[in-house]
């Protein structure tokens, strides 16, 4: 047994740090003595050396030394083609116990990856003929491909996957994803379904992220719950982490928490999707539980994007806007595919007036997920933000073409229409059409009462509001009603529905104004004491935003630390 052996059996017992000293030390020893080892000896050095930088993290210096085995490779190739031309057996026996060279490979495309340098990935990778690629390869290729925007090159590596795992399901999912259709997905794995028992479930499984890829999200809605309904699958966290995120997309807040929150008591060590649900909550006014919820999966791992967003959230709906950019900064920079993270900065810096930065981080988001209307959403705030009502209104319209007429996109249209006094009417007509199909759309009964208020139809907007009350309790449509309420002098009603509200969300700035202009109004002996009052809130209001620049120069630092600007 030679000190190689020694090297290899140590690298195969995770024994990485002694790996790192041995080695460097007998790879001096070769740089003076190049004949102290063969070249096969020098080429398992190198790469075992390469493996246990790859461990510590140091990715480039990984790269480096991996490119360095390969070089010596190619020398290795060299002389074991004359052996070989001259009866050498005993060397073909050793090539046959060396590193693979299509594994050093993958290795130097996972450094590039990590390092986020995908061109230098794709090129390595693209050098390993088709035949000699691993299903792993595949896989890295064609996420690689897809992030690239090859789709054609994606799905073709994707299948080859398939093709040697039927049973991929990541893969299948980048299929659908990339809108090749479930019944051709299906048809890829027919075979295994009907050869091993218990499967039956998975082409129902495909059905339903094909639905979820197609934007088509009541059938998926449908279709999953029927198979989370199944004995065999229930209480499967990640068809429940599915169900949630579709109700999200499907404007149902409700029920996407509630099925959080089952898959989170299910499995407390929860990551995937938590950065959806720590938005909803946040939207919803429970910062208090977001602070809790970034925290503990904070604590779980802070290497993945979730924490970082919930965090980011808790500060946006905080309106500590310059803090929420950093963080979602952060959050790109562990997850760049990371959709959450986009729309956290997009919104950010929305809210700063830096709308074009916005723009650039919304349509990232809406190239990731093309189905996700909050994209559009996020972007057509900042058209409408700087009066590019013609590029709303063109996006509104392709959305409402190519997704449909649903409550919700029948409620962005609506929502672009009511920038312009010409389309006033075409947005009560969208705003009836998608409140027929959904009474309980909070977007459209929020935007159909804004119209009714321009319109001074009080009456007619407390009936709306009661009614889409009766069956969920929203801060937004309290407030609303009780502005309403104060419209036809009704206080006493339009107080309690404030205070509501303030339950409900006790940083809802205006159901606070409202309940203050109210006392003021009861109170006309007071108004000399209140009206200093309000100029003591006034001159604390200024204190805060005097902190909140100082506090925004900070984080501006550390947006140039992350290279944001």
């Amino acid at each position: 047994m030679n000190v190689i052996d020694h090297v290899r059996d140590m690298a195969a017992a995770g024994l990485h740090s002694n790996v790192r000293i041995l080695s460097s030390l007998l790879l001096t020893m070769s740089n003076n003595n190049p004949d102290l080892f063969s070249p096969a000896q020098k080429y398992q050095l190198l790469v075992y050396h390469a493996d246990a930088i790859f461990h510590d993290k140091e990715y480039r210096n990984a790269a480096c030394k991996y490119s360095m085995a390969l070089q010596q490779k190619k020398v290795l190739s060299k002389t074991s083609k004359v052996r070989t031309s001259t009866g050498g057996a005993a060397s073909n026996i050793q090539a046959q116990s060396l590193p693979s060279e299509i594994e050093v490979k993958y290795k130097i495309a996972e450094c590039y990856t990590i390092l986020k340098l995908d061109k230098d990935a794709i090129a390595v990778l693209d050098g390993i003929p088709s035949r000699q690629r691993t299903p792993k390869i595949n896989m890295m290729l064609a996420n690689l491909y897809r992030k690239a925007g090859q789709e054609r090159s994606a799905v073709t590596s994707y299948k080859e996957v398939l093709r040697q795992c039927p049973l991929a399901l990541d893969a299948i999912i980048g299929l659908l994803s990339l809108s090749v259709k479930g019944a051709e997905v299906a048809s890829m794995t027919m075979d295994v379904i009907q050869s091993i028992p218990n499967l039956d479930w998975l082409s129902v499984w495909i059905k339903a992220y094909a639905f979820i890829h197609a934007g088509d999200n009541q059938r998926a809605i449908n279709t999953i719950c029927s198979l989370e309904k199944k004995s065999l699958l229930r209480d499967n966290v990640d068809l429940l982490v599915s169900l949630a995120d579709v109700y999200f997309r499907a404007g149902d807040t409700k029920n996407a928490i509630l099925k959080f929150e089952q898959a989170q008591m299910l499995d407390p060590y929860l990551i995937k999707g938590m950065d959806v649900y720590g938005y909803l909550m946040a939207r919803e006014g429970h910062l208090e539980d977001v602070e809790v919820l970034g925290g503990r999966l904070f604590n779980i791992s802070d290497q993945h994007a979730e924490p970082w967003v919930i965090s980011g959230c808790h500060s946006f709906y905080s309106k500590r806007y310059s803090r929420a950019l950093y963080l979602g900064a952060k959050a790109i920079q562990l997850n760049s595919n990371s959709v959450q993270a986009l729309l956290l900065k997009g919104a950010a810096l929305r809210n700063m007036g830096r709308v074009q930065e916005a723009i650039i981080h919304f349509r990232e988001a809406m190239r990731l997920a093309p189905c996700r209307l909050d994209c559009y959403e996020g972007l057509i705030d900042c058209y409408l933000a700087s009066n590019g009502i013609r590029e709303a209104m063109g996006m509104a319209n392709n959305i409402y073409k190519t997704l449909g007429a649903n409550a919700q996109t029948l409620t962005i249209l609506a929502t672009v229409c009511l920038e312009d006094p010409v389309t006033q009417e075409k947005a009560k007509t969208l705003l009836d059409k998608a409140l027929a199909q959904r009474p309980d759309y909070t977007k459209a009964v929020v935007k159909k009462a804004e119209l009714l208020s321009r319109e001074q139809k009080y009456e007619e907007g407390i009936a709306l509001l009661r009614n889409a009350l009766a069956n969920q309790s929203d801060c937004v449509l309290h407030r609303m009603l009780g502005d309403f309420l104060v419209a036809v002098n009704d206080y006493q009603e339009a107080m309690d529905q404030y205070s509501i509200a303030l339950s409900l969300d006790p940083n809802d700035q205006k159901s606070l104004e409202g309940m203050q202009k109210m006392e003021k109004e009861e109170s006309p002996t007071d108004a000399t004491v209140e009206l200093d009052g309000d100029d003591m809130e006034g001159s604390g209001e200024d204190g805060d935003l005097e902190g909140s620049d100082s506090e925004a120069a900070q984080w501006a630092d550390q947006e140039q630390w992350f290279g944001m600007q």
